[in-house]
């Protein structure tokens, strides 16, 4: 089978499609024909050795995938050989025309879903569902913020956040986004380039604060958002795309008796494959209602990966990158 590999880590100019041995398939599992396959920011920081995963090297990045199911192993029943599927791959091995994975994680699409939006679809709607909802306990009235949020994964938290009834806050860099934010539902904004982030945040919830922060972006930001969270409310850490780790003062933690929660969907769904794929039928389910939105920026032949990947770290991204394979 043809895959791009990393032939060493922080060598992005390493990365090469090869002829590679396709892989086995055992007991519970499901080999898929790629038709296309998502690019997130995770993939880069593997590619760099940065990501808490370190595959052994060389190694296929690619976390999401949606293709055609060639073939099931012993003891699959809920998808068989023609299927049109998506699925979250952990361990990566996603940039390649075709991947095995355990079955359970592998998910059925509407027959009018394109691959291409299949395979942007997992990673966002499956992380802001898992953060907001099985994470986070956003109730209907609460506000969520949404740092990031015009990210793939932020635009997809604006929409599940209205799914669920929320007040969204919407913040991001510039006009431009800020308007593609307010496009996919959000009810406030905040350009954290041009505002106080902090200052913004108390003005829009009367001095509250705000219920539930989304953050897969780390930084001053999140410091920015810990002091303008209300009582009890909920930091939902996602990633770190700023490339800093924050460090939360716990005496704020204690005085405002609010809670950090850790969000990994990637792990989660291969911990618990049948909930997790619950949860992404449903979504799937409100696609097909028009209620979400996936937002393909760009995509991108398997051969030019690193164009994908350059996109990603000029934050030029609005929405999703995609691989077709």
């Amino acid at each position: 089978m043809r895959a791009l590999r990393c032939h060493t880590l922080g060598d992005l100019g390493s990365l090469r499609v090869d002829e590679v041995e396709s892989p086995i398939l055992g007991p519970g599992q499901v080999r898929i024909g790629v038709k296309a396959a998502g690019v997130n920011f995770p993939d880069i920081l593997m590619c760099e050795g940065k990501y808490q995963v370190k595959p052994p090297m060389p190694f296929i990045p690619g976390l999401e995938v949606a293709g055609v199911v060639m073939e099931v192993g012993d003891g699959v029943s809920h998808v068989k050989t023609g299927d049109r599927v998506l699925a979250f791959a952990r361990l990566a091995g996603g940039f390649a025309s075709e991947i095995v994975l355990p079955g359970g994680i592998v998910t059925p699409i509407p027959d009018k879903m394109d691959f291409e939006t299949a395979a942007a679809f997992p990673v966002a709607y499956g992380t802001a569902q898992f953060a907001l909802d099985y994470r986070g306990h956003l109730k209907a009235g609460e506000t969520l913020v949404v740092l990031g949020a015009t990210g793939g994964v932020g635009l997809a938290a604006i929409e599940c956040g209205k799914l669920l009834g929320a007040r969204v806050i919407a913040a991001a860099g510039g006009a431009e986004k800020l308007a593609l934010a307010k496009e996919y539902g959000a009810d406030e904004v905040v350009d954290y380039r041009a505002e106080n982030l902090r200052d913004r945040l108390r003005e829009l919830t009367g001095g509250n604060g705000v219920d539930v922060v989304f953050d897969p972006v780390g930084g001053p930001y999140f410091d920015a958002c810990v002091r303008a969270i209300g009582w009890e409310g909920r930091m939902l850490v996602v990633g770190f795309a700023s490339g800093e780790v924050p460090k939360p003062a716990a005496n704020l933690i204690l005085v405002k008796n609010f809670s950090v929660i850790g969000v990994v969907f990637g792990e989660h769904s291969h911990r618990y494959p049948d909930q997790s794929r619950t949860m992404l039928t449903g979504l799937l389910a409100a696609w097909q209602e028009g209620k979400l939105r996936p937002r393909i920026y760009k995509s991108f032949p398997l051969e030019r990966a690193i164009d994908a990947f350059a996109e990603i770290t000029a934050r030029r991204v609005q929405g999703k990158m995609v691989l077709t394979i």
